[in-house]
């Protein structure tokens, strides 16, 4: 029976092909109900980081998501604006939800110990780590042994290659949406 909810947050600027179809990797693997994606205001780990307005990055995900029933978006970190923080949002969530998978990437398991109460974390939601086979195991800290490990695809799209081709004038086509393309364009995103 399917109720489990998956939790894939980030700066999404933009979203792209690789976030995709990384987390329909981790929907089937996982068997969950629905992914729901979740833009940060402010990334606790990328404070200096300047992104697009939060309205083009939450458009962006809306355009992409658009037809897929099993993705869904909250836009609770950009209503709370500053610092989001993972906590916060999954007991926001946990309100709504009974069942909620935090997904995050390799990157971020090596340094999970490092985030803003991370064991209260794990009592709010099932630790889901995204692994490519270019990811090299080894345990640097004690959320290792509590993480349930998912083999994804190694796809080598980034979403500052992206801006950085469309400050280029190179085509982004394939890396994103044909609809996310259409509104990168129209809104003349990252061209400066």
């Amino acid at each position: 029976m399917k109720n489990k909810i998956g939790i894939f947050g980030g700066t999404f600027d933009p979203i792209h092909n690789g976030h995709l179809i990384t987390a329909q990797y981790v929907l089937e693997k996982r068997n969950l109900e629905k992914i729901i994606f979740i833009p940060c205001f402010i990334s606790p780990h990328k404070t200096n980081l300047v992104s697009s307005e939060p309205i083009h990055r939450l458009q962006m995900i809306k355009l992409a998501i658009d037809s897929l029933p099993y993705f869904d978006y909250s836009d609770y970190e950009l209503k709370s604006e500053g610092i989001s923080y993972t906590y916060n949002t999954l007991l926001y969530l946990s309100e709504k939800y009974s069942s909620l998978e935090l997904i995050i990437g390799y990157d971020n398991l090596l340094v999970f110990d490092k985030w803003n109460k991370p064991d209260e974390i794990l009592e709010l939601a099932t630790l889901v780590v995204m692994k490519r086979k270019t990811d090299i195991e080894e345990k640097r800290n004690r959320f290792f042994d509590k993480a349930i490990l998912v083999d994804t695809p190694t796809i080598e799209i980034s979403s500052t290659d992206i801006r950085e081709r469309v400050r280029n004038n190179l085509p982004i086509d394939f890396l994103v949406p044909e609809s996310v393309k259409k509104y990168i364009y129209e809104t003349n995103l990252y061209k400066s």
